[in-house]
C-alpha cells in the first residue's frame, strides 16, 4: 500500500463567481464576451465559460444602462447617481464621465458609426452626446413617461432613433427623431399602438420594418416609408423582447427547410422574428402570418412571480448572436440560456447548447458526482438542483422537480453503474434522480417538515436516510429501482424513529452501512444501528446546535461540528469525547474527514476553511477565500479535490498542492546554491555589477549591504560598477531597493552606505521616474526624516570642530594659518644676511638669555600665577607648534 503523506496545502481556484444580477447587459459584436451589470458594478466575462476578465467598479449605485461602441472599444455605462461614464476596455478605465438627466438613465446604444450615443431616462427626455466630446448634440422631448429603449437605425445613412416609452395609464408610445443636422423638425413620427411599456425595439434586415414589442401581449410592425401600422400580432403573453432573424443564419436555413413554411414564403418578402416573455419560451413568428410557426414545447426556466406586480417572468431579454452562434435569452433568475434551432425529419427542434449561471444566490450543499469528479451537484435558493462541469465550470444540466428550495444532497453510483442523487427540499419531500438521464426515478413522501438532511449508503447502495425538521430519521429503500424507468415510482420508508428533540441538521452513514449518526439542534448527536434504527449511543458536549456529523473511514470514531465554534472527535463504543479542534471564530457548519481519516477539514460561518491533524490536534492551514458563511463542503473520493461554497454564491475547487510545494520549494533551493555560488564567483572577481544583481534576485539584503559598502569603500570604482548594476533594474527592483535603503537608513553605523546608494540612484534615475514606481510615495516618506536626522548631526559635528580649533588656538597649541609662513620668511631672511661675526655673535648669545627670561617670568606669572614653584624640578623650554597648511 501506498505510504499515507499528510497534506500541509491546498490551493484555491476560483471556479465559479456571480457575475450577472440582474439588469443591463450587452454582447460583443463578436460574441468573445458579454458585460453585465453585477450590483454596483460591472463584470466583464468571456461568453463561453464565463470567466471573469474584469470588474468596472462605477460608483455606489446599482448600474442601470450598458452599450458598447461597435469595435467593442468603449463600454458606456450608467447608474441611479444618474452619471454616464466611457470606459476604455483596453485597459479597463474609466475615461470620461458626465451627468446630462434629471433622472436615472434607463437605456442607451451607441450609433453604427461609434460617433453618437443615445440615452432615454426616468426624466422623460432623450438625449444624443457626442462620444469624443462628452457634449449635448441633440436634446428631445415628448415622452409621457419613463424612456424604457432607444435603438439607432441600424444603417449609418438613415440618421434615425427610435425610442419608446411607457407613457402611464394606457397608453405607451414609440417615436422617431430625426438625428441629422439638415432637419429642424426632429420628431418625425409618433407610433400609438400599445397599452403597455414598449420592451423592445427591432429593424427587418432591409431596414424598412420597425418591430416594437411591448406587456400589452402583443408585438406591431411598422412600415418605415410612411410610419404606418402593417399588423399587430398578439403573442397571448407579456413580451420582453423582439428578434429578427438574419436570412443567412443558422435559425432562418432551419426555418427554410421547414416544409410546412415552404408555401407561405415563396413568392413574399417575409421575414422571421423570435419573441420571448413571461412563459419562458420561445416563439418564432413570419411576418406574413397571423400565428407562430414554431413554439417551444417545454420551458427551460422556472418562471418565477414578480414582487412588484404579480406577474410572472420567464425571459426578460433576448439577442441574436453575432457570427450565427444562435440565440441568447436571459432569464429573470440570472441565467444565460444559448439555444440553436435544427430541422430534423421535417420538424424543428429548439437545442439549449449552453447554460451560463450568472447568479447562485445561496450555495447550502454540493457534492460530487461519480467517481472522475467531473461534475459538480449544487444546491441553491431554488427549487432546481443545478449540475456543473468542474473543468469550464459551465452549467450541464438542472433537475428540475420540486416545488420549494431544495435544501440537500448526496450522490453515489449504483450497483449496476449509475450515477444517482438524491435530494431533500422544502417542501417535505425526498427525490431520486438519474445523472445521465437528468429525469426524477423516485418520488418519497413522509416528512411533515423540511428535509434538511440526507445521506446515500455507502457498502450497498440500496438505501439512503433522511433527517427533517420534523425530528424524525427515517431509512427509505431503492428495492424497486431498474434500469429502464420512464415514470418515478414511489420511494418506502424501511424504518422511522423519532430522533432528536429539535430540527435534524446532517446525518451520515458509516462505511460498513451498520450505523448511522444524526446531528440536531438539540446539542446532540446519536448514533442509531441499520436497518431497525436502534439507539446505540448519543454524544453529549456540545453547547451549541450541531451542523454536521461524519464517519471516520478507518476508526471506530465520528467527526461532529458545532454552532459553539468547535470540532470534536467521538468514540462510538462509550460516547467518549476524544479531541477538540478550537480555532473557528463563529459557528462551525462542515467538517469532513481527509487523509485516510488522519486529517480534518472543516468550514464555518467566519469564512475560513481550515485543515487540521488529527493526531497532533494542530491547524495546518488557515484559508480565507469566502466573503460569507461558508454552508457547503464536498471532498472528491478520488484526489479528495475540495469544493466549497456559501453564502457569497461563490465555488472554489481546492487542489492539494503539498507535492508540487515540495518540488517547488527544492527546486527554489537548488537554484539558490547556484545563485549563491555565482554570487561569490562574481565577488572573486570584483564584478560588483554582476554580484549586485544576483543579490537582488536572491533577495538577499544583508549581502546587497555588504556589496555597497565594499564599493564605498573604493571610491574611484564604485560609481561605475554602481550605475552600472543600478541601470539593469526595473521598476520592480527599484522599489525593493529603497524598501532595504529605508531600512538601513533608519540605523546610523548604516546610514553613510544608504545615502551612498541614494545619491547614486538619484543620479541615475530622473526624479520624475522615480516617483511614478507604485508605492514609492510611502517608502520616500520614510527616508527623509531620518535622513534628516544624519544630515543634522553632521552639522553639530562640523560645529564642534570649529569651537575646537578655537580652543587649541586659544590654548596656543596652533597657530593661525598664517604665522607659518611669517616663521619660513624670516628664517630664510637670518640665512641671507647671516655674516659670521665672533663679537656679534656673543653680544647676541649674552643678551638673548636675558630677554628670553623675561619673556618667561611674565608668562609665568599670567599662566601659573597660583601654583607655587617646585625644587628640583627641571622645566624644558616649551614652543608653540606651527599648523601646518
Amino acid at each position: 500500500m501506498e505510504s499515507l503523506r499528510l497534506k500541509t496545502n491546498y490551493r484555491c481556484v476560483p471556479a465559479l463567481q456571480q457575475f450577472y444580477t440582474g439588469g443591463p447587459f450587452v454582447v460583443s459584436s463578436d460574441n468573445s464576451f458579454i458585460a453585465c451589470a453585477c450590483g454596483e458594478s460591472i463584470k466583464i466575462v468571456d461568453s463561453v465559460t464565463a470567466a471573469l476578465r474584469s470588474t468596472l467598479d462605477a460608483d455606489s449605485e446599482s448600474v442601470t444602462a450598458l452599450a458598447l461602441s461597435p469595435d467593442n472599444r468603449l463600454l458606456f455605462s450608467s447608474s441611479h447617481s444618474r452619471q454616464i461614464r466611457v470606459w476604455d476596455l483596453s485597459t479597463f478605465k474609466c475615461v470620461r464621465s458626465w451627468k446630462g438627466h434629471d433622472g436615472p438613465v434607463m437605456c442607451m446604444t451607441c450609433h453604427p458609426s461609434g460617433g453618437l450615443l443615445a440615452t432615454g431616462g426616468a426624466d422623460r427626455k432623450v438625449l444624443v452626446w457626442d462620444v469624443d466630446g462628452g457634449y449635448c448634440t441633440h436634446y428631445f422631448k415628448g415622452h409621457g413617461g419613463v424612456v424604457s429603449c432607444v435603438m439607432f437605425h441600424p444603417d449609418p445613412e438613415k440618421q434615425l432613433l427610435f425610442s419608446g416609452s411607457d407613457d402611464g395609464g394606457d397608453n405607451a408610445t414609440v417615436r422617431v427623431w430625426d438625428v441629422s443636422k439638415t432637419k429642424k423638425k426632429n420628431c418625425i413620427a409618433t407610433l400609438d399602438n400599445h397599452r403597455s411599456a414598449v420592451t423592445s425595439l427591432a429593424i427587418s434586415e432591409d431596414g424598412w420594418t420597425l418591430l416594437s414589442s411591448g406587456r400589452d401581449k402583443v408585438v406591431t410592425l411598422w412600415d418605415l416609408h410612411d410610419y404606418s401600422n402593417k399588423k399587430t400580432v398578439i403573442t397571448n403573453e407579456a413580451v420582453e423582447a423582439v428578434c429578427v432573424i438574419g436570412s443567412s443564419s443558422p435559425f432562418a436555413s432551419s426555418l427554410h427547410s421547414y416544409k410546412q413554411d415552404a408555401k407561405k414564403r415563396s413568392g413574399s418578402k417575409a421575414f422571421y422574428f423570435i419573441t420571448v416573455g413571461e412563459r419562458g419560451i420561445v416563439r418564432i413568428w413570419n411576418s406574413k402570418g397571423a400565428g407562430s410557426i414554431f413554439e417551444q414545447k417545454t420551458s427551460d426556466v422556472t418562471a418565477s412571480i414578480d414582487d412588484d406586480d404579480g406577474s410572472r417572468r420567464g425571459f426578460t431579454s433576448a439577442v441574436m448572436l453575432p457570427s450565427d452562434q444562435g440565440l441568447l435569452c436571459v432569464t429573470a433568475d440570472q441565467q444565460f440560456l444559448v439555444y440553436s434551432l435544427e430541422c430534423t425529419d421535417e420538424l424543428l427542434q429548439l437545442n439549449l447548447t449552453k447554460r451560463l449561471v450568472g447568479y447562485n444566490e445561496e450555495i447550502v450543499d454540493m457534492k460530487f458526482l461519480g467517481d472522475d469528479e467531473k461534475f459538480l451537484a449544487l444546491a441553491t435558493n431554488l427549487e432546481q438542483v443545478r449540475i456543473y462541469d468542474t473543468a469550464s465550470m459551465s452549467c450541464s444540466y438542472v433537475l428540475s422537480g420540486h416545488t420549494e428550495i431544495v435544501l440537500c444532497l448526496d450522490t453515489c453510483v449504483s450497483t449496476s453503474g449509475k450515477t444517482l442523487i438524491v435530494t431533500g427540499s422544502k417542501d417535505n419531500s425526498v427525490r431520486l434522480w438519474d445523472s445521465e438521464s437528468a429525469n426524477c426515478i423516485g418520488v418519497g413522501i413522509g416528512h411533515m417538515g423540511a428535509v434538511g438532511a440526507i445521506a446515500f449508503s455507502k457498502r450497498k447502495r440500496d438505501f439512503f436516510v433522511s433527517g427533517s425538521s420534523d425530528h424524525t430519521l427515517k431509512v427509505w429503500s431503492m428495492d424497486g429501482l431498474s434500469d429502464n424507468m420512464t415514470v418515478p415510482f414511489n420511494l418506502k420508508a424501511k424504518a422511522v424513529v423519532a430522533a432528536h428533540d429539535k430540527d435534524i441538521n446532517s446525518v451520515a452513514v458509516a462505511p460498513n452501512d451498520s450505523l448511522v449518526c444524526s446531528g440536531s439542534q438539540d446539542r446532540t448527536a446519536c448514533v442509531w444501528r441499520l436497518p431497525d434504527l436502534v439507539s446505540v449511543v448519543v454524544f453529549k458536549g456540545h453547547k451549541r446546535g450541531i451542523w454536521s456529523v461524519e464517519f471516520s473511514p478507518v476508526d471506530q470514531c465520528v467527526v461532529t461540528a458545532s454552532g459553539d465554534k468547535t470540532v470534536r472527535i467521538w468514540a462510538i463504543s462509550d460516547g467518549s469525547c476524544l479531541k477538540t479542534f478550537e480555532g473557528h471564530t463563529s459557528s462551525v457548519l462542515r467538517a469532513l474527514f481527509v487523509s485516510r481519516g488522519t486529517q480534518i477539514v472543516s468550514c464555518g460561518a467566519d469564512g475560513l476553511v481550515k485543515l487540521w491533524t488529527v493526531k497532533t490536534n494542530e491547524c495546518v492551514a488557515t484559508y480565507d477565500h469566502h466573503e460569507d458563511k461558508v454552508w457547503a463542503l464536498a471532498v472528491g473520493k478520488k484526489t479528495e479535490m475540495l469544493a466549497t461554497g456559501g453564502g457569497d454564491a461563490v465555488v472554489n475547487l481546492w487542489f492539494d498542492s503539498t507535492a508540487s510545494d515540495k518540488e517547488e520549494a527544492f527546486r527554489k533551493e537548488e537554484e539558490g546554491v547556484l545563485k549563491g555560488q555565482e554570487l561569490e564567483n562574481a565577488v572573486s572577481d570584483a564584478d560588483y555589477s554582476k554580484a549586485i544583481q544576483i543579490a537582488f534576485e536572491l533577495r538577499r539584503p544583508h549581502r546587497l549591504f555588504e556589496l555597497f559598502s565594499e564599493l564605498c569603500s573604493r571610491k574611484r570604482e564604485a560609481e561605475e560598477h554602481l550605475d552600472r548594476a543600478l541601470k539593469g533594474l526595473g521598476d520592480e527592483e527599484l522599489r525593493i531597493l529603497f524598501n532595504y535603503v529605508r531600512e538601513w537608513n533608519t540605523k546610523p553605523k548604516l546610514c553613510y552606505v544608504s545615502q551612498f546608494v541614494l545619491f547614486r540612484v538619484f543620479s541615475v534615475f530622473p526624479p520624475t521616474h522615480i516617483v511614478e514606481i507604485k508605492g514609492i510615495g510611502e517608502v520616500l516618506e520614510g527616508l527623509i526624516p531620518y535622513s534628516q536626522r544624519h544630515f543634522g548631526r553632521i552639522d553639530r559635528l562640523v560645529r564642534s570642530t570649529f569651537l575646537l580649533d578655537f580652543i587649541l588656538s586659544g590654548m596656543s597649541v596652533i597657530e593661525p594659518e598664517a604665522q607659518p609662513t611669517e616663521s619660513k620668511t624670516k628664517l630664510l631672511l637670518q640665512s641671507d644676511i647671516h655674516i659670521p661675526d665672533t663679537e656679534n655673535d656673543i653680544e647676541e648669545r649674552d643678551d638673548s638669555p636675558e630677554i628670553t627670561a623675561s619673556k618667561k617670568r611674565k608668562s609665568k606669572r599670567s599662566r601659573h600665577g597660583s601654583h607655587k614653584k617646585v625644587k628640583n624640578v627641571a622645566f624644558n623650554r616649551v614652543e608653540s607648534i606651527p599648523l601646518q597648511a
